[in-house]
């Protein structure tokens, strides 16, 4: 059964159940708080059961059918009944801890695709025309260098890094100083484009140091770029340029886009990810200094990693969890919603292993047995299907999603969903904190109490794993100790 439905999902959870009620996707909530998470973990509401059936009843053999929902990637339905709130489903969570801690299915890997490009999708070209011009960078453009890093890790592209950079992990193709031949090219080919004032009888002298005067409006006119929104996977582009650029160029970068488009027709379908006004980093991180632990000496290697990469989490943190269209940050470098306590956090459950490791090695407790052999009916506490249900079930989906670049609505500008890394580890941190002060992991050795332990620690080994994940697309690598 695993084999062939390999390993479950959400949206394949929802296609099921909404294919047993006889209703849209949307129908389906899926519940995300504690509080809901006690009595239920989808819920059809009651207001869409109005419009669905008559009288907002639904009747037994729906209900039947809701319960025996299944599909590729589906988890199974515990019990569904029908409440005051709406049509409530429980799922079997024993198995479905199983299916996600347990050994995975043996599935046949997907068709390898190229980097920046999903199978099935046009490739993917990032342009950061800051990251061009190292030696003139401003705090304007560290976000803009930032949020393209960060797509480019989420699109699996690699390359080397810019020196000026590597202090924020920021990683970026190397590209030489363009040829004279190419810029020579480069004005021909734009002086004898049928867009160029230059071709035009009685066209004026230009000053010598103009190649042409070209009139995009008539070319956005003509192409019906004001509206047109490009279909992905069109045959007649090879590919899709998304530039990334603070909110001063991206007027400057729109032109540039349509030049290319103009003298290379049909090549790609290009788009801008700006960022609005009033959005500068603060000052203190444009200084980001350095404090250590007391007793601590600054020339301590260990130390002095540590410090590095909380402030690199700080930075990013700070710059990449706002929305890029938004003006204000919603994520504060203090307290539980910092890319800092991500990082404890994050050494704390190496903490906890190195500790347990250390314990095996001392005959205090057994090694760890092999995942298909642990009883994962033992996860009763709440806290655990939380971190099951919210994070390591939707994890793939939420890189999936993040990665995703819309074409744009209306002329060149997209938006993005950058910010969801950021979000997701926050609210992870948040979640595993809370359950980790209330839960004993490591307990007394008695034999009769490691049945929960391990499946504990295979729980929490999981969680450890979408850590070090989610924080390989922002170049963060996890901490060892804090």
């Amino acid at each position: 059964m695993e084999t062939a439905e390999g390993r479950p999902a959400v949206a394949a959870t929802l296609r099921a159940l909404s294919a047993a009620l006889g209703g849209p996707a949307g129908l389906w909530v899926k519940e995300s708080s504690a509080r809901n998470l006690r009595h239920r973990d989808f819920l059809a509401p009651r207001a869409a059961l109005r419009a669905a059936f008559s009288g907002g009843q639904v009747p037994p053999d729906v209900i039947a059918a809701v319960t025996s929902a299944s599909g590729p990637g589906a988890l199974r339905v515990r019990g569904c009944q029908q409440t005051g709130a709406g049509l409530a489903v429980q799922l079997r969570r024993p198995e479905a801890f199983r299916q996600l801690l347990g050994p995975p299915p043996a599935t046949q890997p997907p068709p390898a695709a190229r980097p920046g490009q999903e199978p099935g999708q046009e490739a993917v070209v990032l342009h950061c025309p800051a990251l061009r011009r190292p030696a003139a960078l401003a705090p304007r453009h560290l976000r803009p260098v930032l949020l393209a890093d960060h797509l480019a890790q989420l699109l699996r592209a690699q390359g080397g890094a810019w020196r000026c950079c590597r202090q924020l992990r920021v990683e970026w193709p190397c590209g030489g100083a363009t040829s004279p031949d190419a810029v020579s090219a480069l004005k021909q080919a734009l002086s004898r484009c049928p867009y160029a004032a230059a071709c035009e009888p009685g066209a004026a002298s230009l000053p010598e140091d103009v190649v042409c005067k070209v009139h995009l409006k008539s070319f956005i006119q003509q192409q019906g770029l004001a509206g047109l929104r490009p279909q992905p996977g069109c045959p007649s582009c090879r590919c899709s340029v998304v530039h990334v650029v603070s909110c001063e160029e991206e007027f400057q970068q729109q032109q540039m886009d349509l030049l290319w488009r103009i003298l290379d027709p049909g090549a790609h379908t290009g788009s801008v990810l700006g960022r609005r006004r009033g959005s500068q980093p603060p000052a203190q991180l444009c200084r980001a200094p350095r404090r250590f632990p007391a007793g601590a000496a600054a020339s301590d290697e260990a130390w002095t990693e540590v410090i590095d990469t909380l402030t690199v989490a700080a930075i990013r943190f700070e710059l990449l969890s706002t929305a890029h269209r938004s003006q204000a940050s919603s994520i504060s470098t203090k307290g539980t919603k910092s890319g800092a306590f991500v990082m404890y956090n994050c050494a704390r459950l190496a903490t906890l292993f190195d500790t347990y490791q250390r314990a095996v090695e001392q005959g205090t407790y057994p090694p760890l047995p092999p995942a298909s052999t642990l009883n994962f009916s033992c996860l009763r506490e709440e806290g655990e299907w939380l971190l099951l249900f919210n994070y390591l079930l939707p994890f793939p989906e939420v890189l999936q999603q993040a990665a995703q670049l819309p074409a744009p609505s209306k002329g060149l500008r997209i938006t993005a969903n950058t910010e969801a890394v950021c979000k997701f580890l926050i609210q992870l941190s948040m979640d595993f904190s809370s359950y980790y002060n209330r839960v004993h992991i490591l307990g007394e050795p008695f034999p009769h109490l490691f049945d929960q332990m391990f499946a504990r620690l295979q729980l929490l080994g999981a969680v450890r794993d979408v850590f070090h994940r989610a924080l390989a697309t922002l170049h963060l690598p996890p901490l060892s100790q804090i």
